[in-house]
């Protein structure tokens, strides 16, 4: 017989989370002003799953809670070559900030800083060399380096797309 699960117990994590940035913002009213906080948060499974959210709310942990929730929602899943490295170089952007990513040979590690490299870890990538350009806010960082990811094709897609054999590639 099927075991009922109880909804009040909270359900064992399907990833990991990394918060990136934690900020407060503030809202001007007639009546003053109105603080809350704002959180930025990566979660992956390490197996080629990762996803990137804000969450906004008018304590920390609350704000963390619903950007992993979100960042939960929104995940993409990324091709990486023999579990370990990336396909092809590729750039990203997100506002004003570039993020280049190049594959690295087995052993090279995680050559990341910030939030490139919570991104990347979060994702599973485990021998890459990256490098930020332009701006460094924190959450554009975080994006550019997603939109990086989201762009990588292995030889089989590529192959699959043009209708040909990995062969003839």
């Amino acid at each position: 017989m099927e075991q009922k699960r109880n909804f009040r117990e909270p359900r064992a994590k399907a990833y990991d989370s990394e918060v990136i940035n934690i900020s407060r913002v503030t809202k001007v009213t007639k009546g003053g002003r109105n603080f809350r906080f704002s959180a930025v948060v990566a979660v992956g499974d390490r197996k080629g799953n990762v996803g990137l959210a804000t969450g906004k709310a008018n304590e920390v942990p609350d704000a963390i809670k619903k950007a992993e929730s979100l960042a939960a929602k929104s995940m993409v899943k990324i091709s990486l070559v023999e579990n370990r490295t990336i396909p092809h170089d590729a750039t990203g952007v997100a506002g004003g900030s570039k993020v280049l990513i190049k594959p690295a040979k087995r052993g090279t590690g995680v050559k990341a800083g910030g939030p490139v490299r919570a991104v990347l870890e979060l994702a599973g990538v485990k021998d890459i060399l990256s490098k930020s350009l332009g701006s460094n806010t924190k959450i554009n960082i975080a994006k550019a380096t997603l939109e990086a990811l989201k762009s990588q094709r292995t030889i089989e897609e590529i192959a699959k797309l043009r209708g040909k054999s990995v062969e003839e590639i």
